[in-house]
């Protein structure tokens, strides 16, 4: 064994980050940070989560597992308790997981008071993780303690500190997304999520796991000084959408039904406006703030990358990073994460192994294949040398680390989108549809996308003469074995990925068999 082993799990994750939204990638948007890990390890150019919002994406992440398997659909819907986990497993081998961030968990109230306070938030937390501290959309205490420890007011609604302070010059010719919060840039969450994973790191001696979870770039879209002055609006490209709202809607019924409850968003931007109707200098100067934001958890990943130098663990540590899910950022008028567009769903993936078997793929961007978040969990586990749960539907990246190809590997990567409203019944009304047909499921491979929904049309997009996705084919006549063919795919893979369970295992006279197998 050589000095150069895993005996540290760094498993970085981001919030709402654009695949392509790296400078090693091509992009304009720097991350120098990033692009030194890349170098350093192995990137996956076409790496996707596999369901949308924060809280299922996560699910995936940390479960292995494909929305139709594990059922946490939606941000409240509760994880069933009897699935395992990244952090569980990894307690078997003696680690502590902890946690600095969130992981947007709704605990399982099966057995719980009904007046249990876990049972009144979407922010739990993964079973088998210890709690750092906790900073997400709902809970930010201790770094709203320290904030105010530093002599900053908190507003009423304290997150509402993350919005860009009044009266900031500049904002009038430039856009509201222009102003910084009132804190600096030391005294971000981003800056407390990096601060908390350096002193763990300082503190602690190997082997340890930690899960660092950082809220940028999500919205409110106000990046603070400097960041908030980093890129230029003018050198940005407008949004890819239609001519007008109208022109987009008539693409697909759920497209035109996203389109009318983004004209409510505006808070969850930080604009009292109606985002998605907002002037040119705005929407560009949201995508300014919104590279900003980037651009500043790159820099905290840079401390934290290098305190692990300073620490003499970083080759002795396996660094992940990765993203829940991504960001319309105005393509197609829409803004958040939603739907079947690949800007919603295709995530960045860069893995620092340390050991002299990854030396091989070291500075390589893998683009020939498809990986899913779903992969993390196996490969994590297969670099600790533990053999992977049968739950996993995704499978280990190991061999393309050490530089090698897999034998078989998956065509096309999936995900799903669940879209019922239990609170208000908006979908289920719109469209007439029982909660449970309030699905849709995408199949996309390099050629084409398909969209599945229950009893809504679906849709088809030839992503090599229209990778923007503007034109539906599957209503045309010179598409249908297309179609026919994609539907017979995404039948096949869901017989094949369908929740074991216990299928595997079988009670003969000789005692309980189980076999252990590969779904690829």
């Amino acid at each position: 064994m050589t000095d150069k082993q895993i005996r540290n799990i760094l498993l970085i994750s981001v919030d709402q980050w654009r695949g392509e939204c790296l400078s090693s990638a091509g992009h304009m948007v720097q991350t120098p940070n990033l692009d030194k890990l890349a170098a350093d390890g192995i990137a996956f150019r076409k790496h996707y989560t596999q369901c949308v919002p924060c809280g299922p994406s996560r699910t995936s992440l940390l479960t292995s597992m494909y929305a139709m398997n594990h059922r946490h659909v939606s941000n409240g819907t509760p994880l069933d308790a009897t699935f395992t986990n990244i952090a569980l497993e990894a307690r078997k081998k003696g680690y502590e997981p902890t946690l600095y961030g969130y992981t947007d968990t709704p605990v399982d109230p099966r057995g719980r008071d009904k007046n249990d306070p876990d049972l009144k938030t979407y922010c739990g937390v993964m079973p088998g993780f210890k709690v750092g501290s906790l900073v997400s959309e709902e809970m930010a205490v201790d770094w709203f303690g320290e904030l105010e420890a530093k002599g900053y007011k908190l507003p009423e609604n304290q997150f509402d500190i993350t919005i860009g302070k009044d009266n900031y010059p500049g904002v009038e010719e430039r856009g509201l997304s222009f102003a910084p919060p009132a804190y600096d840039k030391d005294s971000s969450d981003t800056a407390f999520i990096a601060d908390k994973l350096i002193n763990y790191i300082k503190i602690h001696k190997d082997p340890w796991f930690l899960h660092g979870v950082f809220l940028r770039p999500h919205p409110p879209l106000f990046a603070p000084e400097p960041y908030n002055t980093m890129y230029n609006p003018d050198d940005i490209e407008m949004p890819h959408r239609a001519a007008n709202v109208d022109l987009e809607k008539i693409q697909h019924p759920y497209l035109e039904f996203a389109l009318d409850n983004m004209a409510k968003v505006g808070a969850y931007m930080g604009h009292e406006e109606n985002v998605r109707d907002l002037p040119d200098h705005e929407i560009k100067q949201m995508r300014a703030a919104y590279y900003g934001l980037i651009s500043e958890v790159d820099d905290q990943i840079g401390r934290v990358i290098q305190a692990l130098k300073d620490a003499n663990q970083y080759d002795k540590t396996l660094v992940v990073f990765t993203s829940d899910h991504a960001e319309q950022l105005g393509d197609h008028w829409l803004w958040g994460k939603l739907g079947y567009f690949d800007e919603s769903c295709h995530i960045p993936l860069i893995i620092r192994d340390p050991r002299e078997d990854a030396n091989a793929s070291r500075g390589q961007a893998i683009d020939s294949h498809f990986t899913e978040a779903v992969d993390i969990m196996p490969t994590v586990l297969d670099l600790m040398e533990m053999k992977p749960p049968m739950q996993c539907d995704g499978h280990s990246l190991r061999p393309f680390i050490e530089g090698n190809k897999p034998d078989k590997w998956r065509d096309e990567v999936h995900w799903e989108v669940d879209f019922r409203d239990l609170k208000k019944f908006s979908a289920e009304e719109r469209f007439d549809l029982t909660s449970d047909q309030c699905v849709m499921t995408i199949i996309r491979d390099d050629d084409f996308k398909y969209v599945h929904f229950t009893t809504l049309p679906p849709l088809l997009f030839d992503l090599k003469n229209d990778p923007q996705e503007a034109v539906n084919l599957a209503d045309n006549p010179d598409y249908m074995s297309v179609v026919l063919s994609y539907t017979q795919k995404m039948l096949s893979w869901r017989q094949n990925y369908v929740a074991r369970r216990m299928s595997h295992i079988q009670l003969t006279s000789d005692g309980v068999l189980v076999r252990e197998y590969s779904r690829i």
